[in-house]
């Protein structure tokens, strides 16, 4: 697989949230507004891309045996870095997000591809499969982040969007909003994923 393809892999194709639904309770929970889903995401994507190079880097080095542990010591590592900068450089972002961004570290997302992919492959395409699964799960909230936000409340990063004499519907701010929301993307992108393969497989 080419670089770019490596790369782009994690945005539709592979997107972690869309097509393979991993990291479901941080979507959920963070998509309340698109800031929230940047921090969330940003936070997401330095922990893979940091954690895939070194685990890529020591693959070689750790027993079969202990691997797991290693990698979640090291996760949680980079967890505790991102965590820190976070509450130092944007404390608002970091008091909203509150507990999940410490519960990055047993995202199934991060120990997944450090497991499936960086344990296997070299450091370049490990960095690039962190930093393009980090990217598409920062797409995947802001995506959602971005119609909960919209109807929730009318506005987008905390400008007016609707007219002022818009009710905002206020369950796409809440958890069933949440379920919802999610559940209607994804079915859109089945939808059209299958007609691209029945477009296929007719001018096959």
């Amino acid at each position: 697989m080419s670089s770019f393809k490596e790369l782009t892999k994690g945005l539709v194709k592979e997107n972690p949230v869309f097509v393979m639904a991993l990291g479901l309770c941080p979507t959920l929970a963070t998509s309340t507004s698109i800031v929230n889903a940047v921090g969330m995401g940003l936070a997401a994507t330095f922990v893979l891309l940091c954690s895939n190079i070194l685990i890529s880097m020591i693959k070689d080095l750790v027993p079969s045996k202990v691997r797991i542990p290693c990698y979640i010591v090291l996760i949680a590592s980079f967890t505790t870095i991102v965590d820190m900068l976070m509450e130092a450089f944007v404390p608002a972002v970091h008091k909203s997000l509150g507990v999940f961004i410490p519960l990055i570290v047993v995202n199934c997302i991060i120990l997944g591809r450090a497991e499936a992919f960086a344990s296997k492959n070299n450091v370049w395409n490990s960095a690039l499969d962190g930093i393009g699964m980090g990217l598409g799960f920062t797409l995947a909230l802001v995506v959602i982040a971005f119609f909960r936000e919209l109807l929730g409340t009318g506005q987008l990063l905390g400008f007016q969007i609707a007219p002022l004499s818009y009710q905002p519907v206020l369950v796409a701010i809440l958890a069933p909003g949440a379920f919802l929301t999610l559940g209607l993307i994804m079915s859109i992108i089945s939808i059209m994923k299958k007609k691209s393969q029945s477009g296929q497989e007719i001018r096959g």
